[in-house]
């Protein structure tokens, strides 16, 4: 362990044999552990979590912020993003599955950089809105039984560690990553967590109208504002501009599609809002560092 800013900064514990991943599988309102390492108080880590409530209800303190917890909800925990565990922030009765592990599992070549992460298909929507922090997801009831056999599957061959559990690890991993690929963001959710209700309204309509023509001023139409007062807000809470916004979205739903479907890349521009194909591949490769194709072959 060593410190930053003040705040300890747990290391991965890395295993003699490669198999640098933890699950831990918690019942009942006991602080859950930085992969079982005990730390008392706010901390960071060097390695991704990945938390999935099963049962039951909580909370957890992230970045200064109370992040409530549903059945069904994963949070995705970045290198770096300061948490504040404590006794009774989860039921008494709930269930929880913790993953850990760093970057690297994932891919070899893969560096803190923010760009390599955008760029790498399993890894950019763990980046979330533009910076490593902290996301939610929710699983559809339909989805969670799959997830829950696949974090189990993963337990037993981190414990067991039979021939060639290597491969094995990496591959339910990968399969939990891809999972988290095809989940949306709970975005407005947060902001309502943290009372910002013109935050929240901004995101419900750029939710629900992504995929047409949508400009700042159609935004504040529907939230009974002004242009130049929405502008404000949320580039002052969120350091982007709303525009900003609607791309970010449109482009988490083009690499959705681009990920899970056989579309060509100028039908995944339509659908997604881009009226320009050539507009689109543009900013996907600003964001992420190589073109849509490239990144789907990724």
């Amino acid at each position: 362990m060593r410190r930053s800013s003040d705040v300890p900064v747990v290391d991965y514990p890395r295993s003699p044999d490669g198999l640098d991943v933890t699950v831990r599988h918690r019942r009942g309102g006991a602080a859950l552990p930085a992969a079982g390492l005990p730390v008392a108080g706010p901390h960071a880590h060097d390695f991704l979590v990945l938390l999935l409530v099963e049962g039951g209800r909580g909370a957890m303190r992230v970045d200064d912020r109370e992040v409530p917890l549903a059945p069904g909800d994963v949070l995705v925990l970045a290198p770096g993003t300061v948490v504040a565990p404590h006794d009774g922030h989860v039921d008494a009765d709930a269930e929880v599955w913790m993953v850990f592990f760093p970057a690297d599992v994932v891919d070899p070549a893969t560096t803190d950089s923010l760009v390599s992460w955008r760029s790498h298909p399993l890894l950019a929507p763990l980046v979330g809105h533009g910076q490593v922090g902290s996301q939610r997801f929710a699983v559809p009831d339909a989805e969670r039984a799959r997830w829950r056999e696949h974090l189990r599957a993963l337990d037993t061959e981190l414990r067991e560690r039979r021939d060639g559990a290597g491969a094995a690890v990496r591959a339910y991993l990968t399969l939990l990553l891809v999972g988290l690929t095809r989940l949306d963001a709970v975005v407005t959710d947060e902001l309502r967590d943290r009372d910002e209700p013109l935050l929240a309204a901004v995101f419900d309509v750029v939710e629900r109208r992504f995929t047409e023509p949508l400009s700042l001023r159609d935004v504040a139409a529907e939230v009974g504002l002004t242009p130049g007062h929405v502008t404000t807000v949320v580039r002052r809470r969120t350091g982007r501009t709303v525009q900003q916004w609607i791309t970010e979205r449109r482009l988490r739903e083009a690499r959705r599609l681009l990920h899970g479907t056989d579309l060509t890349v100028n039908a995944v521009a339509a659908r997604v809002g881009f009226r320009d194909a050539g507009y689109f591949v543009r900013r996907f490769r600003a964001e992420h560092g190589v073109p849509p194709g490239r990144w789907r072959a990724a």
